[in-house]
């Protein structure tokens, strides 16, 4: 029978155990994988079943290195998300955070747009480090997603987003994740996305500043491309400012729900 191997398909025989196919593929491995989940080494196996086999604190080889980081995923899933194109419309707070948790996923092509660079006030909340002030936000996150995931496909665009420029920065992108602050700029874009990009669903973002409860951070569909994610009403201004855990909820309620959309799943 067949089976999948740290991404290289392997015959063997019916009856192998997860423990037989690792110490062939990895003599040594003390981490063992099968369909995404860890198992003991008498673990028979199926037909068609995903092995990952792991030495802790071992640097992979390149040509194993993707397999074992979405190696944790349910098997499928890879496939699918890195066939997807994913649109992040600004790189702050939200969008920062939705990119990595993105690129940890495996979604294999991002395309990121913000016209800002980083400075000392986004450490708060957003995916940056004091090294990068002063960097536009498009460079310093890109590097970053490479050192996560170096299998991805990061186009930016380091420019101010209008209805003029979003349709052809943002075609082919099954979702758009909308991460501004200002309330008119979110309506701006969400509304030339639904106009302009007719296949491509919106994932918005309204009602994340404070401390206010967690569970009040709800994903709202509001048509049948659109959804906004928060409690659509807390809004920053003096005296309740932008917070990373409530922001991070948030953004990470934003990725989730795009996964959702680019597995199919239903919505």
């Amino acid at each position: 029978m067949r089976v999948r191997a740290n991404g290289v398909d392997l015959d063997v025989a019916r009856g192998a155990t997860l423990g037989s196919v690792a110490e062939a593929r990895k003599p040594g491995a003390d981490l063992l994988i099968r369909n995404g989940f860890p198992s003991p080494p008498d673990t028979p196996l199926s037909e068609g079943d995903e092995v990952v086999v792991i030495r802790r604190g071992e640097v992979p080889p390149p040509e194993e290195l993707e397999a074992l980081l979405v190696a944790r995923h349910t098997p499928g899933v890879h496939r699918a998300a890195k066939a997807a194109r994913v649109g992040v419309a600004g790189l702050g707070g939200l969008g920062s955070q939705v990119a990595i948790a993105l690129a940890r996923t495996g979604v294999g092509s991002l395309v990121l747009a913000d016209f800002d660079v980083v400075e000392p006030s986004n450490l708060n909340r957003q995916q940056y480090f004091v090294d990068q002030i002063g960097q536009p936000k498009t460079a310093a996150l890109a590097v970053t997603l490479a050192r996560i995931n170096p299998y991805l496909t990061i186009e930016t665009h380091c420019v101010r987003l209008t209805p003029d420029n979003i349709p052809s920065l943002f075609a082919g992108c099954r979702v758009l994740v909308e991460a501004f602050d200002r309330a008119d700029q979110k309506a701006m874009l969400v509304e030339t996305a639904l106009a302009k990009l007719p296949e491509t669903w919106v994932v918005a973002a309204s009602g994340v500043a404070g401390y206010e409860p967690s569970d009040t951070i709800r994903c709202h569909r509001l048509g049948s491309r659109l959804f906004v994610v928060g409690d659509l009403e807390v809004a920053a201004g003096p005296g309740t400012g932008l917070m990373a855990p409530r922001v991070g909820v948030a953004a990470h309620a934003q990725a989730n729900l795009t996964l959702r959309i680019v597995l199919g799943a239903e919505v």
